[in-house]
């Protein structure tokens, strides 16, 4: 039978690009929290923003203890794995949920933000052009939304500075409603605490020791989320007659702290970081989607790759529905009780789950921070689930269609049967090829996505002449670009049956083939590293088949091979 190939995840990711992705899913919070805080609260809002970011830097430490303990992925779905598949499903239903609205709730607010008529228009053309542009799977957006989430957080850095002068005169309302009143007020901004769950996912790729890179990521992004929200929130009350800024609270702390083109610019700004978090949450809705049919938790076909390494059917879903919610709903205030009752659940199920799990080692103050924090959440979910049946209903819909498909998945569906003539291919990882070096050397490696005659020919060509027996052939499936992948996966039929033919065309020629299968989002990068751990002298690969378009979106391969590949090493181009 063919074995599952262990996914072999290097760990490059260092605590300033993890803080960096962080910042663009957990800072744009205070895009929204801020107007919604004031419309819900008036001039006491400063009093719930202050609770409020208390809770964030709290579930902020939260974190650093679940990343301390799950260095292999610490998000919702793969830590309550370890104690209930059931939960770790609900968890990433809960999680998807949280996704849907995040992308729906950030595209309406950037269009707000952007100053545009009929905002929720604009909102639903843009999500459709991100999933047109994720359908070839860009590999360049992380760097992009790392620069645009400098620059939110410098132009908020010179906001916050401007205001300092004016913090001591500030007049301050105390709430003066009853206990309950209060209480749903607070539920209804509990919206920072967004974004959290990210830097649990990137554990798995984050570099050694994994507890000191996940603090160093977080505590910067926590201080700024957490302060910078309650510091803003208080300068917001001494601005005069301040109404009808619900959608774009920053506009309006610009325009009045430094000028109206300080305001346009914080616009602009904020305005792409909310456009960037809208592109992650797509991208981690395909990405939970994929990881979920790999386990056999959502029919396969949502797990099935487009040749550009994208799951087809789940950006398609990752799509549709956040446009679908902007159909049925286009208020800030009501998307807001959608969105939290996903992510905190999701939080809740992650902190819960690890503060009752005894067989992990936590100190007692730790498990006593977890359970109290959950304990908090889990009275918070229950609050938005009785206050707001629309929320209630929205996740409720999430939870049956997600479980539907589950039971489909496991009890209807049988995957398809791969064919006799396959299950002979001994398709290898590279530490499996390096075991196998003292028989089958060679220093030839040729990496193709399709059966490239002259290619084959030359490289045995090649190989005779040195006096070699064997060839390396490396096949790279592109996958979604995702933090959590799953643990095990299984080369494509596809995969193997290239494999197969060019091992047979090889054999033909008296060689030997190794059959190499690896699986990432960068194929050059991922050849490179091949070629390197194997020590081989020559790559051969065919002429790209990509437009410009698609290697200006995901990269260039033979210019990210060459750049990649070690200074000994030669690179041949087929055509």
């Amino acid at each position: 039978m063919l074995a599952l190939k262990r996914v072999e995840r290097p760990r490059e990711l260092k605590w300033y690009q993890a803080g960096a992705m962080l910042y663009g899913d957990w800072g744009t919070s205070k895009a929204y929290v801020l107007g919604i805080a004031f419309a819900l609260s008036g001039h006491a809002s400063w009093f719930f923003l202050g609770i409020m970011s208390a809770l964030t830097a709290v579930v902020g430490i939260c974190y650093m203890i679940i990343c301390r303990i799950y260095p292999d992925g610490g998000g919702v779905y793969s830590s309550v794995k370890h104690r209930s598949q059931n939960l770790a499903v609900i968890g990433a239903l809960l999680l998807i949920a949280d996704y849907v609205v995040t992308a729906s709730l950030s595209a309406l607010d950037a269009f707000h933000y952007f100053n545009v008529p009929h905002p929720e228009r604009w909102a639903i053309a843009s999500i459709l052009m991100i999933g047109i542009i994720n359908w070839i799977g860009p590999t360049k957006g992380g760097s992009i939304a790392a620069v645009i989430g400098v620059a939110a957080s410098a132009v908020a850095a010179v906001l916050f500075i401007s205001t300092l002068p004016s913090l001591p005169h500030v007049e301050l309302s105390m709430p003066k409603s009853g206990w309950n009143s209060n209480w749903s007020v607070f539920v209804g901004i509990i919206l920072a605490l967004s974004g959290v769950e990210a830097v649990a996912n990137m554990t798995g790729i984050m570099v050694h020791p994994v507890e000191r890179t996940a603090k160093k990521a977080i505590w910067p992004v926590l201080l700024e989320v957490s302060i910078l929200t309650f510091l803003l929130g208080i300068a917001m009350n001494a601005i005069p007659g301040l109404t009808d800024h619900t959608e774009d609270m920053l506009r309006a702390l610009g325009n009045h702290y430094i000028g109206p083109w300080y305001g346009n610019l914080i616009s602009i700004v904020f305005g792409f970081l909310l456009l960037s978090a809208v592109n992650t949450a797509v991208s981690d809705l395909v990405s939970i989607q994929f990881s979920l049919a790999k386990d056999r938790e959502l029919p396969p076909v949502f797990g099935i790759l487009n040749r550009f390494g994208m799951p087809g059917l789940a950006l398609i879903v990752a799509t549709v529905v956040p446009i679908l919610v902007l159909l049925f709903e286009h208020d800030l205030v009501h998307l807001a009780s959608f969105y939290a009752i996903g992510v905190v659940g999701a939080i809740t199920l992650n902190l819960g789950s690890c503060a009752t799990n005894f067989g992990i080692r936590l100190k007692r103050r730790e498990r006593l921070v977890l359970t109290v924090t959950s304990i908090v959440l889990l009275l918070v979910w229950v609050t938005i689930a009785v206050q707001k049946h629309n929320a209630l209903l929205f996740a409720l819909t999430v939870l049956g269609v997600g479980l539907t498909l589950r039971f489909a998945a496991q009890k209807v569906m049988v995957p398809a049967a791969i064919p006799e003539e396959l299950l002979s291919v001994n398709v290898l990882s590279v530490s499996e090829a390096k075991e196998i070096t003292p028989l089958y050397n060679s220093s030839t490696l040729v990496a193709f996505k399709g059966i490239n005659i002259s290619l084959l020919e030359e490289a045995a060509l090649r190989s005779k002449a040195l006096g070699e027996n064997a060839v390396y052939l490396n096949y790279v499936e592109e996958s979604p670009p995702s933090l959590d992948l799953p643990t095990e996966m299984a080369p494509s039929v596809q995969s193997i049956e290239l494999l197969k033919k060019a091992q047979t065309i090889l054999e033909e020629k008296g060689l030997t083939a190794v059959p190499i299968w690896r699986l990432g989002e960068d194929p050059g990068k991922l050849i490179a590293n091949t070629a390197k751990e194997l020590g081989v002298k020559t790559v051969m690969i065919g002429t790209t088949k990509r437009s410009a378009l698609i290697n200006l979106l995901r990269g260039d391969v033979l210019r990210t091979l060459a750049k990649n590949l070690p200074a000994s090493c030669h690179l041949v181009i087929s055509g």
